[in-house]
């Protein structure tokens, strides 16, 4: 047996020279893939200087996953799947401002308990979600903080302005930090006017978590509440005068819940007094 083995080890130790070549190419692969990730971040948008209390996740699953929102070939199913893991990511960032305290805890060790320390989040938090397209936001946040509680806010716009027709806002605000999610910042009149109902609300800290924002939306909230945070995931320079952001992603509510398109005029009527679609 041993006679049979040797020649095969024989053989094995010849073959790093014929692999050479191999490893050679590789590293021409890597020197391409690295000009091809230089090349692509040329393209991105010209927002690229940070904004005070603004932060753009750079984040290359983020971005991937971002991609595939935006794509119109993505069903509601997905949309809602894909809009709940940006959620967790920029949650997860978004959530990094919050402070925590020390705490005794045990921890099980075979049939034994050992006291250690741990921490615990020391804010009260309140999730705001912007009606309707902000429920896709809701429940990933709720996993990450199970004790936040929502207040929902209900808002329209009609001639590009904000018309709000729900507040489950409590009376008494008994929270420390709200966080406002919408997967878009467009024309920012809407964010603007519920975070202007969260401090007259009077909660002291409020973070706004967004998937995409305009550059000229973003730069327009900025100057109405600058002492507001804000995490989103990428910024598109574009923003059209009918308040729709390119590339953008589409109509954020109808997509994640396969709704078709009406016009604003429609908005507010009962189906049966809708105009039939030709499709």
């Amino acid at each position: 047996r041993h006679r049979q083995i040797e020649p095969v080890v024989t053989t094995l130790v010849t073959l790093p020279p014929l692999h050479q070549p191999a490893r050679s190419r590789c590293c021409t692969k890597t020197e391409t893939l690295s000009k091809m990730s230089t090349s692509e971040t040329t393209v991105e948008p010209s927002f690229c200087a940070p904004l005070p209390n603004v932060h753009v996740s750079t984040h290359p699953v983020l971005h991937d996953k971002i991609s595939i929102l935006r794509s119109s070939s993505t069903t509601p199913a997905s949309f809602r799947s894909v809009l709940r893991d940006i959620t967790f990511h920029l949650g997860y960032e978004a959530t990094a401002t919050l402070t925590t305290r020390p705490i005794a805890l045990t921890v099980p060790v075979g049939h034994d308990h050992i006291e250690c320390k741990g921490k615990k989040l020391n804010e009260r938090v309140a999730l705001i979600p912007i009606l309707r397209s902000g429920l896709g936001m809701t429940d990933p946040m709720l996993e990450l903080i199970p004790k936040a509680e929502v207040h929902h806010i209900g808002m329209y716009r009609q001639n590009l302005m904000p018309v709000q027709y729900y507040n489950r806002l409590p009376r008494k605000c008994e929270s420390d930090i709200a966080f406002v999610v919408d997967p878009l910042i467009a024309t920012a009149q809407t964010l603007v006017s519920v975070v202007a109902m969260l401090k007259k609300w009077g909660v002291p800290k409020i973070h706004v978590i967004s998937v995409i924002a305009s550059k000229p939306g973003l730069e327009e909230f900025l100057k109405s509440h600058p002492d507001v945070l804000v995490t989103v995931g990428h910024v598109d320079d574009e923003l059209r005068d009918d308040g729709t952001i390119i590339p953008g992603l589409g109509d954020a509510g109808d997509r994640l819940f396969g709704t078709p398109m009406l016009d604003d005029d429609e908005a507010l009527l009962h189906p049966s007094k809708r105009k039939r679609s030709d499709a």
